[in-house]
């Protein structure tokens, strides 16, 4: 965001501005990268009255700027949106006109906002408001701000100097993993040493590109607690990166930054979301520096890139599997199957509990124990397609036993019992499953999972349902319990749809 100190300096250097980058400018409102923020009249001039905007069109030039991935990137303003304009990844201003106090304040307001891997903004002063600022600060420290509102860029130049030494580093570390990519590109490593060769990004195919990055995943996974190190690392550089923009240290390792943050985004990939946070690992510095360092003029198959077939069928199926147990990249292809696993077993969790949790509870067990060494790369890739197909054959269970996949839910909720699936038989149970799967098909409704008169209906139809049949009086409270929660993730769906 540019503040011009009036109408007329907007337009000149909007002038000024296009007649160096005319692929910016676009008369349409809804395209182009740079627009002047501001109301004209006939009054005003041609000139300037090409530049007026409706209150309508300046709502939609603020959802233009919301957008991080919108081609607007650049707002020329005089008195608009300097309050109550809220850009969460607008990271930088340029000031040029006389402000004081709170309107100071309120207009730095609109740039300081945290975003993603932005800790901060950064403003550009042309006209010595430092004094000025520093009375503002003084009333927002008085008034009870915490925290430091401006950093001087210097600090943020040595915070990124010192955090891309350290990721570098990384690159110089011995790696568990430097044969198996020696195999495939003997010029990965400098000869006779540990230091991954990545300058050959800059100058590869893009093919190569793809090549490269993934070697890098491959190093930085062979690493001890690699992946956590080099993921912490590289943001932290990136939020200094972004306070150092547009620093001639910064611009000087643009391509460096951004080779690292290609790294860490194939990393995030195959992580999975954490207690009750969403998957939003969505880098904003890379925005602004991948401009040259990975641009191709032609599509990149990243299945082929990676040495595996692109899967037509399911991403279980067992060519797919066969392809993920043949790459090259044995770390890749653990952190590919595990990220593909958890995937696929929370993606069942709705539809059946019981299997969902023993499948998980596998998954963690056979990654623990390779984590402590107990099982080599290749054991644990077979350990890891073992479950795959386990849990692609439990899909066939309902086929089998003759139920729905909602009836099977239930079955496995009540065979949990191993008393009961002696007592009873399988026959009993199936009719059980099938009884209390149309009981609560019957009975949910919108509000049920909120009303607890609700609940206690439910728990009383299907205790009913297992008295009915003969369930082990013994087993039937834990039964219950599971059945329940099992009932409440089918009723969810239900309800939902």
């Amino acid at each position: 965001m540019i503040i011009a100190m009036s109408r007329r300096i907007a337009v000149d250097l909007f002038n000024e501005i296009v007649a160096l980058k005319q692929e910016w400018k676009d008369d349409d409102l809804t395209k182009g990268t740079i627009k002047v923020v501001m109301t004209a009249s006939s009054a005003d001039g041609p000139v300037m009255a090409k530049h007026h905007t409706t209150k309508q069109q300046r709502r939609d030039l603020a959802d233009r700027m919301r957008d991080p991935s919108d081609p607007l990137k650049i707002v020329i303003v005089i008195d608009m949106w300097l309050t109550g304009f809220d850009v969460p990844c607008l990271h930088t201003m340029y000031i040029d006109k006389p402000m004081r106090g709170h309107n100071l304040m309120q207009a730095i307001a609109r740039v300081n906002r945290v975003f993603k891997d932005k800790p901060g903004g950064l403003v550009v002063d042309y006209l010595g408001i430092a004094t000025d600022l520093k009375k503002a600060l003084s009333f927002y420290s008085d008034s009870g701000g915490k925290g430091d509102p401006t950093e001087d860029i210097e600090q943020a130049i040595e915070v990124m100097l010192e955090k891309l030494e350290i990721v570098q580093q990384m690159f110089n570390e011995e790696s568990k993993t430097q044969k198996d990519i020696l195999v495939e590109e003997p010029a990965a490593y400098y000869k006779g040493s540990y230091k991954f060769n990545y300058n050959r990004f800059f100058t590869g195919t893009p093919q190569e590109k793809l090549s490269i990055i993934l070697q890098a995943e491959e190093h930085i996974l062979g690493l001890q607690d690699g992946k956590n190190r080099f993921i912490r690392e590289v943001t932290l550089l990136s939020q200094a990166f972004a306070l150092s923009m547009p620093h001639e240290e910064a611009m000087a390792i643009k391509e460096e930054v951004a080779f690292f943050q290609a790294v860490k985004a194939r990393l995030i990939k195959f992580d999975t979301p954490g207690k009750g946070k969403p998957y939003s690992e969505i880098e904003t510095a890379i925005k602004q520096i991948v401009d040259e360092a990975i641009t191709s003029d032609k599509v990149i198959d990243i299945f082929e890139a990676a040495g595996i077939e692109k899967p037509e069928l399911s991403i279980l199926s067992d060519e797919f599997l066969l392809e993920v147990q043949g790459m090259n990249h044995k770390n890749l292809a653990i952190e590919l199957l595990k990220k593909i696993l958890n995937d696929e077993i929370k993606s069942r969790l709705r539809t059946n509990l019981v299997k969902s949790k023993k499948f998980l509870e596998m998954l963690e067990s056979a990654i623990k124990k390779y984590q402590n060494n107990l099982l080599t790369t290749a054991q644990i890739i077979e350990e890891l397609i073992r479950i795959a197909k386990e849990v692609k054959e439990s899909d066939k269970e309902g086929e089998k036993l003759g139920l729905s996949t909602e009836e099977v839910a239930f079955y496995n909720a009540l065979e949990t019992n191993d008393s009961a699936v002696k007592v009873l038989g399988d026959e009993i149970l199936k009719t059980i499953a099938r009884e209390i799967a149309d009981k609560v098909k019957r009975n949910a409704t919108i509000d049920w999972t909120i009303r607890e008169s609700a609940r206690a209906k439910l728990m009383v139809l299907v205790k009913r349902t297992l008295t009915k049949y003969g369930y082990p009086p013994d087993k039937q409270q834990k039964a219950i319990d599971t059945v329940l929660k099992q009932a409440e993730l089918f009723a969810d769906s239900l309800v939902d749809q």
